[in-house]
């Protein structure tokens, strides 16, 4: 069957962050993109979301709650989504959070400094090819 515009699906994002400003902006950095994007506040709506949708990028904050739960919830993300790209969003990328990127399989690391549309254009770069 060839495909077509219509049978081809969208990419998704998960973006977790406690702060509702930092979600609408990468909000608005995946939809200039053509990303249909979920946004969580918290650990249990990240949780919910991972149950209801596949995700091709997930942007997560390291502290959601607490800190380093978010290190955690892109653990379970990897798991539950081997070939997609997941970012951390980090106050640093020192040896700590470097050593737990690789540990939990994180696709890449940003600081808190990094634009969200430098974070995006990263994760779509590396993200899998869903969408032609």
């Amino acid at each position: 069957m060839e495909k077509t515009r219509a049978n081809i699906a969208r990419k998704t994002a998960l973006v977790v962050h406690p702060d509702i400003e930092a979600l609408t902006v990468f909000q608005g950095a995946l939809k200039q993109n053509g990303i249909q994007t979920i946004l969580a506040r918290d650990l249990p709506t990240a949780l919910l979301a991972i149950t209801q949708h596949y995700f091709d990028v997930a942007i997560v904050s390291s502290r959601i709650s607490d800190e380093g739960d978010g290190w955690a919830l892109a653990g379970v993300l990897r798991m539950a989504f081997p070939q997609s790209h997941i970012s951390v969003i980090a106050p640093q990328t020192g040896v700590l959070e470097l050593k737990s990127a690789i540990n939990h399989g994180i696709s890449s690391i940003h600081e808190h400094s990094t634009s969200p549309e430098e974070v995006v254009t990263s994760a779509l770069a590396t993200s899998p090819a869903h969408v032609q």
